[in-house]
């Protein structure tokens, strides 16, 4: 089983830069990070961690920009998305972003997407919430397009574009691997359209069953990591027992000392496992 982690990357915390190396250095084998273009101040839609929304949500930087610094001081360190928020992504431009950066990276692209949350933010990039799955999938479909197709074509309900040519084309073959966000309702997008299941936080108890009607669903081994998992021995070893594929250890948003510090101890733990 491998060890990565997830975090908000803001202005607030550690650098991009010297996050990444801390964490090649202790030997984590990626980084995932979580997008918000904004957060409307004005909201119904309610945060489902319960309570006041963290002030991370509306300060994180964009993923592709942080991630190409990041990969710029790293060899080795996987550089994912958890989550694009592919409803309020521009598909041709983000296939470009994902393309470049894994390129800039020499292959190093996990491209960790999701449908979001927050209703206002998506209004406010002119997305209908109540259609976001179906537009969610055109767009990876369409992504798809433009990194393996010479001259890519698309015609669908969302989006629609004559043949193009779209450069530069992704390191990894066919693409950087989709991994899929969401929980139970996200599984058929997962068998259709994902290389792996980013499960959020699901208990080991819970998890089992999931993955079985996963793979039932998909046909197929379909690989999961689960994002923001607990650092418990018990449930680590309950994840290792399922043949989760990584954990990523959710970091919260410090500056650069306590951040170190925090690592510090997550490589002790992972250290046991091995």
């Amino acid at each position: 089983m491998k060890f990565g982690v997830s975090t908000f990357i803001t202005d607030q915390g550690i650098s991009p830069t010297s996050f990444g190396t801390a964490l090649e250095e202790r030997a984590f084998d990626s980084l995932f990070i979580a997008e918000h273009s904004h957060i409307p101040a004005d909201r119904e839609t309610p945060y489902p961690g319960g309570g006041e929304l963290p002030e991370m949500y509306y300060r994180t930087l964009d993923p592709f920009v942080a991630l190409t610094a990041i990969g710029v001081v790293t060899e080795r360190l996987l550089l994912g998305t958890g989550i694009a928020l592919i409803p309020q992504r521009d598909p041709i431009i983000t296939a470009k972003e994902v393309a470049s950066l894994d390129l800039i990276s020499g292959g190093r692209v996990i491209f960790g997407i999701g449908v979001g949350w927050n209703r206002e933010e998506m209004r406010n990039h002119g997305t209908d919430p109540s259609t976001r799955g179906r537009l969610t999938d055109e767009r990876l479909r369409a992504m798809r397009e433009l990194w393996t197709a010479e001259k890519a074509e698309f015609h669908g309900e969302f989006v629609n574009f004559d043949p193009v040519f779209a450069w530069p084309k992704p390191v990894q073959r066919p693409h950087p691997p989709i991994y899929v966000g969401g929980g139970e309702g996200a599984f058929p997008r997962v068998a259709q359209l994902g290389d792996a299941w980013l499960a959020l936080g699901v208990s080991p108890q819970e998890l089992g069953p999931q993955i079985e009607r996963l793979r039932a669903r998909a046909g197929r081994e379909v690989p999961v990591t689960v994002y923001a998992a607990p650092d418990d021995p018990e449930q680590i070893e309950g994840y290792g027992r399922l043949g989760v594929e990584r954990l990523l250890f959710y970091v919260p948003t410090m500056p650069e000392r306590e951040t170190l510090e925090y690592l510090d101890r997550l490589v002790e733990v992972a250290a046991r496992y091995r």
